[in-house]
């Protein structure tokens, strides 16, 4: 470092030995070695601020390693760069050695780009300022059919429809768009993450991921179609096979909210027959001859239920043309509509539900219209809804609005006793179904069947019966028809039948000496009256 009261013999030969010499005055002035001979132009004896003043240099520019790459650096001279306090000298840099630098790091930070962006499984976009594509992957070239070569450099509104561009909309407002449904055209459908690119507070391009969800769609609209009726229309609660005293409770309750217009919540396990309850209360009250829709919270994407439930508004803002899609509660507008898995539902949308419910109204999305709907809201759950809302993943006075009617399906384990007459039910179905009549099922069958304890509930033994009438050539269902899984846990669970009719026999002789008191029974059998009550579910007593 020289002094500016040096003297210019003093600068010079420091630039013979150094690259750079630092002159600090009431600004800091970097000289190069190559500037040398400037400095010799001057009078023999000046001091070093007499020849910075002679020469009319400019001072340099103050920075450090962290904030080099801002703007209010003037590369016009060789910049001093500070240690992070400012205190001391740490370098000199140029432009011309800077450049090289700074072309390395962006070629290593495009190359991280693209890896990454080649490395998702989604359509990846990026513009500049103007809405010229800079970056297109190769998930965008399948998802949208169009190639890097014919999309790269040109405007994105060549290729899509300007209003339906999310990245325009970054551009103009500035927001980032988080798992929003999108369709870019009329054959895709997406949920998009897009966010602006600033740099100094200005916006200079937008990035967009759009996760591709088109074959969901097509697939959930397909499963819609091909929704069954579970039950008859004329009589719907008769299609409801049951002995059990709790489901009996169960469809009473349901044949008197049949004709109410109240939400209806059922609960029970996965397969145990909420949605035939549900079609029962629909076909068996005033709404009967409207529509019964279904929304299963548990095959949509979670970005897509609020769509799905109560519909989509656009307008082009060239065209002045509404864009709309009927959600759920539309289509049902009149009669019934089935939510299966509302715990599922996003808590935003339950939100939104909760106000539909209370006040009869809502807005589409993109909407400002309300729009007014007379359709019935049954919902059902495999989970405890009030240890969600204690958890704070459910909206509480959704759960409060739902729950005033709540209707219990108990699991197939807990009803044994039902094993039988749906066994028949299921027989005769399938066996139209398949063309094969006349079909029975062996007593060895019926006995493996009753002591399996049916994790799928109802909809399990449905599936097996049809297994079995497909599989069986004579007209009769054994053994050998059966899954192995259900032989081996029901043999593990009884393998001896003598065991069986020893305990039945004890246990019937306890009910007799107590004169049928079910308490009294199971102190004297020296068992709890919980299991009392299983076992003669289990053995038909």
């Amino acid at each position: 470092m020289v002094s500016i009261h040096e003297d210019k013999q003093s600068l010079l030969n420091k630039l013979a030995l150094y690259d750079f010499v630092v002159v600090k005055a009431d600004h800091w002035y970097c000289i190069e070695k190559k500037e040398a001979f400037l400095v010799q132009l001057g009078k023999e004896k000046e001091t070093v601020e007499e020849s910075i003043k002679c020469l009319h240099l400019k001072p340099s520019s103050v920075t450090s390693i962290d904030t080099i790459h801002q703007n209010n650096v003037d590369w016009e001279r060789p910049v001093l760069v500070m240690d992070e306090k400012q205190e001391e000298v740490a370098g000199v840099i140029t432009a011309s050695k800077l450049l090289p630098a700074l072309q390395k790091e962006n070629k290593q930070l495009a190359t991280f780009f693209q890896t990454l962006a080649e490395t998702i499984n989604d359509a990846v976009t990026a513009v500049d300022k103007d809405g010229t594509v800079v970056y297109w992957n190769n998930v965008a070239e399948i998802t949208y059919n169009i190639k890097k070569e014919a999309i790269i450099g040109k405007k994105i509104g060549a290729h899509f429809d300007a209003d339906s561009i999310v990245l325009h909309q970054i551009l103009k407002e500035g927001n980032p768009v988080r798992g929003t449904y999108h369709r870019p055209d009329e054959h895709t459908h997406v949920l998009i993450n897009a966010s602006p690119i600033v740099e100094n507070n200005e916006i200079i391009g937008g990035v967009a991921t759009e996760h591709d969800i088109t074959k969901m769609m097509h697939l959930n609209r397909e499963l819609e179609s091909k929704l069954s009726l579970h039950v008859q229309r004329d009589a719907p609660f008769s299609s409801i096979v049951t002995e059990s005293e709790e489901v009996n409770k169960a469809v009473g309750m349901a044949q008197k909210m049949a004709h109410a217009n109240m939400p209806v919540l059922i609960t029970g396990e996965r397969g145990t027959g909420k949605e035939l309850l549900a079609q029962a209360i629909h076909y068996g009250g005033a709404k009967s001859n409207q529509p019964f829709i279904s929304l299963n919270c548990s095959v949509i994407p979670a970005d897509v239920l609020e769509i799905e439930l109560f519909g989509y508004q656009k307008i082009s803002f060239h065209s002045g043309e509404e864009n709309e899609k009927n959600g759920k509660i539309e289509q049902a507008n009149g009669g019934s509509l089935f939510i299966e898995d509302v715990d599922k539902m996003p808590l935003a949308v339950q939100q939104k539900l909760v106000e539909y419910v209370t006040n009869g109204t809502f807005t589409r999305v993109g909407g400002k219209k309300e729009i007014s709907a007379k359709t019935r809201v049954i919902v059902s759950t495999a989970q405890s809804l009030i240890k969600l809302v204690k958890n704070g993943e459910f909206n509480e006075n959704l759960y409060f609005q739902l729950s005033v009617i709540h209707i219990n399906i108990p699991p197939l384990r807990k009803r044994k006793e039902d094993i039988p007459s749906l066994i028949c039910q299921f027989i005769k179905e399938y066996g139209e179904k398949h063309q094969k009549n006349n079909i029975v099922l062996s007593d060895a069958a019926l006995n493996k069947l009753k002591q399996y304890d049916w994790p799928g509930n109802v909809q399990e033994l449905r599936n097996i019966v049809e297994r079995c009438i497909l599989l069986t050539e004579n007209n009769e269902v054994s053994l050998e028809h059966l899954p192995a899984e259900i032989v081996k846990i029901s043999s593990s669970l009884a393998n001896d039948e003598g065991i069986i009719a020893e305990e039945a026999k004890r246990i019937e002789e306890a009910l007799h000496k107590t004169y049928g008191n079910k308490s009294a029974a199971a102190n004297l059998l020296g068992i709890s009256r919980g299991t009392l009550y299983n076992k003669i579910k289990e053995y038909g007593l």
